[in-house]
């Protein structure tokens, strides 16, 4: 892989991506799927490399063999084959590992609480009205941008996904429309217009097809670049026009998911693909668990790096394991990482108790339970059968509750052991006869699911991941709605659909996965305005700041990366600590004057110099350091804050953190 620091991005790499040849995460089977990852190194090493498989008795897969954007192949390889990583032009050597789903109204929220635009139709269609049956074509302007998408598919005859009053397809694009079993190249149209699908000898293909079975890849899809789509509902729910954060832009489709995961060689080759086809932007709704891998082993992180050499941004979820410490699935600094929030909008289902005391739960019920506190409520460890484990009763895992003490009543289950499942606890309930179940959380007074009359559609999704101070830099990078989010679903899911009614054909869900999608539409429409920019200037729009790579990129360093955020660690209070950044002024020429408002919590005194900042020209830069100091002795938890530079018009923010 070439080492010229080129960007941040070839810089970081040297101090993290780097860092080891072989995974510490092998085992003793004579033989199984590795992946040989080999950076940037020629072709010609390629082939030099997979002739001593050959002559090692490895079987090589051929179709996972990646030459677009960056050099490396999945092969079954025996013990003694895993020899091979020290061989000249290998990087690592890793097992096929097996990665997880991150599982609109959004759009006007984001409106009304920032000073983001989300119209991408500027001289036609407006997103904003419900009744956008123009026939006038929109601006050519706002379809250059194309939108590549690795998730479980998608269902293309959606109306999300229609090309209505698209101009023809960019002539760079190069990818393809794979045809399958349930999908043909009609599948594809001007805004569908391309989608690719991996199998992998490990997994067990569920179609052979790009068409989405499980749902959430078409769901980030139209949450990302969703056509405008007049009365969508989920039964009612939610109801108004739904559209994706970059209505114009195209979307392809590389389905590297199925509802058992996605395996590391499948994201691969879609990330080879995606450089080679011409996406501009990629959306990531997937990860590893909480658990990280080292950067040498994470597929996310290794596709990443080749596409934002390659000009692509890169947005992904930051994982659902949180709010604790150190719970972001992915953490590469090149990515662009992203955190749920809520909107101003919540699905409420109450408990009415006796004396009509109510308390108020989130959740989607169409209970056809009487309104009325007529049904028996039981904690579920007060029906613990004699043999099982408190944890195991509370949590209503299956086996750990008598049939007698829970049939005929609404069940109360708690939800602090994250491996015992929503959809299980239900099933148990529903197995022993009970009519119905309520979440408790220690942030919630309760969610209540719905009966057994229809499918349960509550979520337990654990909320805004907390800022996770990794190799001092600040992440996730931003925080983007991603609870009770509608959006386009696939058109056969008997789970979701009501007794009597037709299948939905949109549907609501919440975690990092949605909330992705709207940053993914978000930097497709800076991208549609503003095509000579970089990832970095268009994470930098988002994030409102700028960065570069200092000369000297020691460890020790990381936090005077001119980063979008501020992270600072190991902070005693003893001595201050110095920050540096560096911004470009990207409003117009003419005179502007910035002033920066610090919010700063109590025991930290933080100091811009300067504290103006002048601009005469469009592009012009300037830098401005920012000192941290203790106010006490010996500060006693982390602390969280922002810089907001401001004219009177403009706004730029950037959050701090700074950790003991």
């Amino acid at each position: 892989m070439s080492m010229e620091c080129i960007s941040i991005f070839l810089a970081f790499a040297t101090l993290f991506l780097c860092s080891s040849k072989v995974s510490t995460d092998q085992t003793s089977n004579s033989s199984r799927v590795y992946i040989v990852y080999m950076g940037s190194a020629a072709p010609n090493s390629l082939t030099s490399t997979t002739a001593s498989l050959r002559t090692d008795h490895a079987r090589l897969l051929t179709l996972l063999t990646r030459r677009h954007g960056f050099s490396g192949f999945a092969a079954r390889l025996s013990e003694e084959a895993l020899l091979m990583a020290q061989k000249p032009g290998v990087v690592s050597v890793f097992p096929d590992h097996l990665l997880k789903l991150h599982t609109t109204h959004s759009w006007d929220f984001l409106e009304y609480q920032t000073e983001l635009e989300i119209d991408s139709f500027p001289n036609s269609i407006s997103e904003n009205n419900d009744a956008a049956g123009d026939d006038t074509p929109p601006d050519s302007k706002g379809f250059d941008t194309i939108i590549g998408i690795l998730d479980t598919g998608i269902w293309p005859e959606s109306e999300s996904f229609n090309d209505k009053g698209m101009g023809p397809i960019p002539s760079r694009w190069k990818g393809t429309c794979m045809k399958g079993p349930d999908f043909t190249s009609s599948s594809c149209n001007r805004k569908l217009i391309g989608a690719r699908f991996y199998y992998s000898n490990e997994l067990i293909a569920d179609n052979n097809s790009p068409r989405d079975l499980v749902g959430h890849g078409t769901h980030v899809a139209g949450t990302a670049a969703g056509s405008v789509v007049p009365g969508a509902s989920y039964y009612g729910l939610a109801a108004g026009t739904a559209k994706g954060g970059s209505p114009g832009s195209r979307i392809a489709m590389y389905k590297v998911c199925t509802a058992q995961g996605c395996y590391a060689s499948a994201i691969l080759a879609a990330f080879d693909d995606a450089i080679s086809d011409g996406v501009d932007v990629l959306s990531v709704s997937l990860g590893s668990t909480s658990c990280q891998p080292d950067l040498s082993s994470d597929p996310i992180a290794m596709g990443a790096f080749h596409a934002v050499e390659r000009g692509i941004i890169v947005v992904s979820s930051a994982g659902n394991d949180g709010p604790n410490r150190e719970t972001v699935a992915n953490f590469a600094p090149w990515l662009l990482i992203v955190s749920a929030s809520t909107i101003d909008r919540n699905f409420q289902s109450n408990v009415i108790l006796g004396g009509n005391k109510v308390i108020q739960g989130e959740g989607i019920n169409f209970s056809r339970l009487q309104k009325s506190p007529v049904h028996p409520l039981i904690y579920a460890l007060s029906a613990k059968t004699a043999d099982s484990e408190e944890p195991e009763a509370r949590n209503c895992d299956k086996g750990s509750l008598e049939e007698k003490l829970i049939k005929g009543k609404i069940v109360i289950c708690d939800t602090d052991v994250p491996f015992y499942t929503t959809e299980n606890k239900i099933e148990t309930a529903k197995s022993l006869g009970g009519l119905g179940v309520v979440f408790t959380r220690d942030d919630h007074i309760g969610i209540m699911a719905d009966t057994w009359s229809i499918s349960s559609n509550s979520h337990q999704f654990k909320g805004c991941q907390r800022y996770l101070l990794l190799y001092q830099l600040n992440q996730p990078d931003i925080a983007a709605p991603g609870v009770d989010i509608l959006a386009a679903w696939i058109g056969n899911d008997t789970a979701v659909t009501l007794a009597g009614k037709e299948a939905p054909t949109f549907n609501v869900l919440s975690g990092t996965s949605m909330a992705c999608p709207h940053v993914s539409g978000i930097a497709a429409s800076v991208k549609t305005r503003n095509r000579a920019w970089s990832p970095s200037a268009i994470r930098s729009a988002i994030m409102t700041t700028g960065f570069a790579c200092p000369k000297d990129s020691k460890a020790d360093y990381i936090s005077n990366i001119n980063y979008p955020s501020i992270a600072i660690s190991k902070f005693n209070g003893k001595e201050s600590r110095n920050i540096s950044r560096k911004v470009t002024n990207v409003a117009g020429d003419g005179e502007m004057v910035f002033t920066a408002n610090v919010d700063a919590p109590r025991g930290l005194s933080v100091k811009v110099i300067p504290d103006k900042l002048i601009f005469s020209k469009n592009n012009q830069k300037l830098s401005y350091q920012v000192v941290f100091s203790a106010t006490t002795p010996v500060p006693k938890e982390d602390m969280f804050g922002s810089l907001t530079w401001s004219n009177g018009q403009y706004k730029v923010r950037s959050p701090f953190v700074v950790s003991i």
